[in-house]
């Protein structure tokens, strides 16, 4: 038989998958986006009328996607970079052979990435409360003004980047740790012998051979804090004045409390576009400096 053949009939079973639980979902998700079906559509799909583009274009000239949008944007430009010094920061502070308790420390940085963002997020919330919360009482016993962390338009998006960055690092430190792990001792040796700081063996040993696995990282970080929600739904509700709805957000409430789902599922295909070509740009980019 064909080699061909073999390795297509061994590749069914999971295209077969794959086409029936992510490409047949996407399909029907952008057909969606061609309608307006909502709850009228649901109960009888008589009342279900094609629009074309029009879902897109009314987005488009909506205040509030593009005000969504704009959280997102700021909570990926500063939760990324922030996230990413976290993880690497630990990963190599885990590496180090002055951490005794690996195990530990590893295992302790790594929880919170498997805990349920919802409880972690209560607790948050009780956290940072304005009025008995445990960070204004260490405040007022410093003698400083307790702040409404939660409440205040120019506190909220700064809180939830924070315990998202607290909550997501784990899972890019371990990946990290791998890489760090996997570098040959002997250029460390080699370069300590030619008397070479810690800073130079950093700049010229590690970041040179953990940039693919930092581009890996870096994309999935990045396609990870675009579709921001748990956070600000527990958290926040998406307040204080929508200033930490996200764009993922606006596509819940459309979807699931005005039953908008052709509306929805645009919202749904503009981000993925959005993410596709950041992600795009940050692969050509990365191709670029290993090329270098």
């Amino acid at each position: 038989m064909n080699k061909p053949i073999v390795a297509w009939w061994f590749l069914a079973p999971a295209l077969l998958v794959l086409g029936i639980f992510f490409l047949l979902p996407v399909l029907v998700g952008f057909a969606l986006s061609l309608t307006d079906y909502d709850l009228y559509a649901l109960a009888d799909l008589h009342n279900l009328r094609f629009v074309g583009l029009h879902n897109y274009w009314e987005l488009l000239h909506r205040p509030l996607f593009w005000a969504a949008l704009g959280h997102t944007l700021y909570f990926v430009a500063v939760g990324v970079p922030l996230s990413m010094l976290a993880s690497l920061g630990a990963a190599l502070l885990l590496n180090s052979p002055l951490s005794k308790a690996r195990a530990f420390f590893r295992t302790a940085l790594f929880a919170p990435v498997v805990t349920t963002v919802v409880a972690v997020a209560v607790i948050w919330r009780y956290l940072f409360n304005p009025k008995y919360g445990v960070v204004n009482f260490v405040l007022m016993h410093l003698g400083m003004h307790p702040i409404d962390w939660l409440g205040d338009p120019r506190w909220a998006m700064p809180m939830i980047i924070l315990f998202a960055v607290w909550k997501n690092f784990g899972y890019a430190m371990i990946i990290l740790l791998a890489g760090l792990q996997a570098i040959p001792q002997d250029l460390y040796e080699a370069a300590r012998i030619d008397g070479a700081s810690i800073w130079r063996q950093f700049r010229h040993i590690t970041l040179p051979s953990l940039s693919p696995i930092l581009l890996l990282v870096s994309i999935l970080t990045v396609s990870g804090y675009f579709q921001l929600f748990a956070e600000p739904y527990v958290i926040t509700e998406g307040g204080p004045l929508q200033s930490t709805e996200s764009v993922l957000y606006l596509m819940y409430d459309e979807g699931f409390k005005y039953w908008n789902m052709g509306t929805a599922s645009a919202v749904a295909f503009l981000l993925f576009v959005l993410m596709f070509a950041v992600t795009a740009l940050m692969w050509r980019a990365g191709e670029a400096e290993a090329a270098r």
